[in-house]
């Protein structure tokens, strides 16, 4: 083929590749297609790396107006390089992920999504030099640098408080003036690498370093109940990141990926800020989960009242409607697929169950989702907040597994609550509640629940896929 049909070949695969995102970013709002759409959209970006690394031709105009196509043929050891570091790279994600609990989802996202920062960043530091004096594809350089430097940072803070090495916050005195004078320094400090025309890679650096610190500066005051709202907000960074890149290269299906991660994220952002009553403004400067911990100060009235397994049974078997709250702790019980015996059995006596699912259960958006899919749980069963809430009334037993702010009544009746005025699910308004915990120890918030003390709640304490197993096989007997 001639260089100028090579070109036009590479920008109908990088066309057609953008819409495979597109669409595959529409099916993944649905969980019925989610995987689907997961395979579909890498199948397109597979073809875009393909024609990248074989199709390399050039679009020059020259001074009399006219297009002159240029082919280069890169040295073999080049194509040797890259598909080694595909192979690598391949077999750690494939081999990471397939092994990956899934209470360690949340922090394998973090760490993939801090991994596509740090990409964007070395694409800064590599091509600096190569383009002092080029004010637009500096702008592209220097803030695909910091916003990927600040994400990469960012997320392995976010990874290590996911985990349990750093759950709580530190905050440094006065940490969101300091935050915010250190955000407008380094975006000045950027300016000033744009157009003070200096080839410094010493400065160059010294940015990244900035960058780098300031993602620490950034996430480490934010509590473990905002992680989920954290993770959103960074990987809309990481695809703005991915953005500046495309637009450096004049890579178009770069370019779409990226604008297409960076404005999901952002709108998930916005979505995981409202259901936790968060501003976004407090995100971006700082003071974002700064009461988080502060304690809950109102005095809780009431008494717990426990619950055998047999009497769980029972009020489950002659219930005509039960709503199961997942939480965090069915995923560290990895009790999903016992919940879902547990569904079958209770509808095969025909009572009608619903799985209540919050924006910000789990330790990420959609992870309650996934936990659920990956025991064949049917999707229509999966009811949003706003959609099952005013069924809630109505409902005989709620069973909320291993949540816990989520349904704290604090949220709407406790003005002194870190969590007050966040949207909740109200299991309050059932006729019975069934909690099973593995013991009265808070949630992620580190707050009392004012659920457990609730006339109409019985505790049933222990490990979720034990006490669900057992209330599966005193079902049985009730037969």
């Amino acid at each position: 083929m001639t260089p100028d049909t090579l070109y036009h070949l590479r920008t109908f695969v990088y066309l057609f590749a953008s819409v495979t995102f597109v669409i595959g970013l529409k099916r993944m709002g649905n969980p019925a297609t989610a995987r689907g759409g997961n395979l579909f959209a890498a199948a397109g970006m597979i073809l875009a790396i393909i024609a990248t690394i074989f199709i390399n031709v050039k679009k020059n105009v020259l001074a009399d107006g006219t297009i002159a196509y240029i082919q280069s043929q890169p040295a073999s050891i080049i194509y040797i390089l890259i598909f080694v570091a595909i192979a690598l790279g391949t077999v750690i994600g494939w081999t990471t992920a397939k092994r990956v609990q899934m209470t360690r989802m949340p922090e394998l996202v973090s760490m993939f999504n801090g991994m596509g920062g740090a990409c964007a960043a070395l694409i800064g530091l590599m091509e600096f030099h190569h383009n002092t004096g080029n004010t637009g594809a500096l702008i592209a350089i220097i803030l695909g640098m910091i916003i990927g430097s600040v994400s990469f940072s960012g997320s392995v803070i976010a990874y290590l408080k996911l985990n349990g090495t750093m759950q709580k916050p530190v905050r440094l005195p006065s940490y969101n003036i300091i935050n915010s004078v250190w955000m407008l320094a380094m975006f000045v400090f950027g300016a000033y690498m744009i157009l003070g025309g200096t080839d410094s890679m010493l400065l160059l650096y010294l940015l990244f370093a900035v960058a780098l610190a300031y993602g620490i500066l950034f996430v480490i005051p934010i509590g473990g109940a905002d992680m989920p709202v954290v993770i959103s907000l960074l990987n809309s960074f990481t695809g703005l990141a991915a953005a500046f890149g495309g637009f450096l290269y004049g890579n178009k299906v770069m370019l779409t990926g990226g604008i297409l991660v960076g404005s999901a994220g952002t709108l998930l952002t916005i979505v995981m800020c409202k259901a936790m009553n968060r501003p976004l403004s407090n995100v971006i400067f700082g003071a974002f989960g700064g009461s988080t911990d502060a304690g809950n100060t109102t005095d809780v009235k009431g008494s717990i009242k426990d619950m055998s397994v047999s009497d769980a049974a029972v009020l489950l078997n002659y219930s005509k409607k039960v709503v199961i709250v997942p939480g965090y702790g069915l995923a560290v019980a990895q009790a999903q697929h016992v919940i879902h015996e547990l569904e079958m059995l209770l509808e095969e006596r025909g009572v009608e169950v619903k799985y209540a699912i919050h924006p910000v259960a789990g330790r990420m958006p959609g992870h309650m989702n996934v936990l659920l899919a990956e025991s064949n749980v049917d999707y229509s069963k999966l009811v949003e907040m706003d959609d099952i809430n005013p069924e809630l009334e109505q409902t005989d037993v709620v069973l909320v597994v291993g949540a816990n702010d989520v349904v704290n009544p604090a949220a709407k009746t406790d003005p002194s609550s870190p969590i007050y005025g966040m949207p909740i699910l109200e299991v309050d308004k059932a006729k019975n509640i069934i909690v099973n915990k593995r013991s009265m120890s808070a949630g992620y918030a580190g707050i009392e629940n004012l659920l457990f003390y609730n006339p109409k709640t019985s505790m049933l304490f222990g490990d979720a896929k034990k006490a669900l197993s057992e209330l599966v096989n005193e079902l049985k007997t009730l037969g």
